[in-house]
C-alpha cells in the first residue's frame, strides 16, 4: 500500500490514471472497444499486429557423407567432419586422400 501511495504522488502517473479512467468511461459510453480506439488513433499499429510474422528460414539438414579408409577400406558415415576417427585418418593419410573417397551417402567402387 505504501508503494501505491508513493506512485500516486507522481504527477505524470496521476495524469495517466486520469486519462485511463476517462478513456474507459468514453469507451463504455459509446460502446467502443479498446482495439477500435487504437485503430482510429494509429491505423498502422493494427495492420502490423494483424500481419503474421515471417516464418523463420530453416537450414537444410547436413547430408550424410561416407569416408573410406584407403588401406583397410573401413567406412565412416558422418554428417560433419568433427569425427575423431576421421581426423585421425586425415592426419595419417592426408585430407585429400581421405576426402577423395568421400561420397554423399554411397561408396563409389
Amino acid at each position: 500500500m505504501a508503494l501505491l501511495e508513493q506512485l500516486q504522488a507522481y504527477a505524470s502517473l496521476q495524469h495517466e490514471m486520469e486519462f485511463e479512467e476517462k478513456l474507459k468511461a468514453l469507451t463504455s459510453e459509446y460502446g467502443v472497444d479498446l482495439e477500435k480506439v487504437v485503430s482510429i488513433l494509429d491505423p498502422q499499429y493494427v495492420e502490423q499486429e494483424m500481419t503474421a510474422p515471417a516464418p523463420l528460414k530453416q537450414r537444410r539438414p547436413h547430408q550424410v557423407k561416407v569416408y573410406v579408409q584407403p588401406v583397410t577400406g573401413k567406412r565412416i558415415e558422418t554428417k560433419g567432419a568433427n569425427h575423431a576417427q576421421l581426423k585421425a585418418w586425415k592426419a595419417e593419410f592426408g585430407a585429400e586422400v581421405v576426402e577423395g573417397g568421400c561420397s554423399n551417402g554411397r561408396v563409389e567402387q
